[in-house]
Parts: structure tokens; C-alpha cells; sequence
């Protein structure tokens, strides 16, 4: 009488045979371990990055700031910032008055509503750009799901904005 053997087998051992398999599973484990350690490092690597992107935001906010040196050219100013708030805004413009301008807040990730203030300041005021994005920080304000999208959108509109209302033409 012959015994037949359990039907337990391993396909690795079947194709590669018990040898190989010995040797293949130690070189499996340890890209393992080297995986873990690079996935924390790459954490790290983005919380790097996160906290230098906080920086250039703030940097660009500071750029999105002008000053006006009277009511002459503080109107215009706020006229050509108008126009800059509603050329970039992914949202309409819901209020402009003689110190805010306000777009609708955005209703979809990645779309960006600016707004703008006209603190007024001796003859002049000081002017301010902001940005607000949907999906850009979750609610621990962190990076959320469109965060890389925004901050492109906002740093690049935002640095651009001082360019914009000096460098136009002075009849406007």
C-alpha cells in the first residue's frame, strides 16, 4: 500500500525548489525592513517640505501687500486690484465696496477665491491680497488633498500681484 502525501505545497518551492526559497525569503525580509525605514524618511522629507511651503506662503502674502501713497493712486490701485481679484478668482466676485473686495468661498477642491483689503493709512492705505483655496489644509491644518495645487495657485498669484498694479499703464 503507498501512502500518498498531504496536498500541501508551496507554488514558490514547486517553481523555484526548497533551496532557493531559503535563500530568496531573508533578502524579502530585509527590502521589508529597508522599505520602513524609507518610508519614514520620506515622512520626514515631507514635513520638510510642508513647513518650507509655509514659508513661501507667508512670503508671498507679504508680496501680495502694497502701499498707496495717496487717494489719486490708492483708487487706482483698488480699481486694477479688482480686476486682478476677478481675473484670478475660480469664484465670482460677491462684494466690492471701498475697503473689501470678497469672492464667493470655493465649493470644489483646488478652486481658489481671492479677496482683498484697503486699510486706509495717513494719506494712503495699505492694500492686501488674499487667497483662500478649498481642500488646501485638513481640518488639523495640515496638508489636505489639493494642497499642492493651491499653493501653486496661490504663491504664483500672489507674487505677482505688486507687479500687476504698478506696472500698469498710469491712465488707467
Amino acid at each position: 500500500m503507498s501512502r500518498t502525501r498531504p496536498c500541501f505545497y508551496n507554488p514558490c518551492e514547486l517553481i523555484l525548489g526548497t533551496q532557493s526559497v531559503k535563500k530568496i525569503l531573508p533578502a524579502m525580509l530585509a527590502l521589508l525592513v529597508l522599505a520602513a525605514c524609507g518610508s519614514a524618511e520620506t515622512q520626514a522629507d515631507r514635513d520638510r517640505s510642508f513647513a518650507r511651503d509655509q514659508q513661501s506662503l507667508d512670503s508671498a502674502q507679504r508680496n501680495a501687500t502694497v502701499e498707496c501713497r495717496d487717494q489719486s493712486q490708492c483708487d487706482k490701485v483698488w480699481k486694477l486690484t479688482a480686476t486682478y481679484v476677478q481675473q484670478h478668482s475660480d469664484t465670482d466676485v460677491i462684494r466690492t465696496d471701498a475697503l473689501a473686495i470678497d469672492t464667493d468661498l470655493p465649493t470644489r477642491n483646488g478652486r481658489v477665491g481671492y479677496s482683498a483689503t484697503r486699510v486706509p493709512k495717513g494719506n494712503g492705505a495699505t492694500i492686501a491680497l488674499f487667497g483662500q483655496c478649498r481642500g488646501m489644509y485638513d481640518p488639523e491644518q495640515s496638508r489636505g488633498s489639493a494642497y499642492d495645487e493651491c499653493f501653486k495657485k496661490i504663491t504664483t498669484t500672489q507674487n505677482k500681484f505688486a507687479d500687476f498694479v504698478s506696472q500698469q499703464p498710469s491712465g488707467n
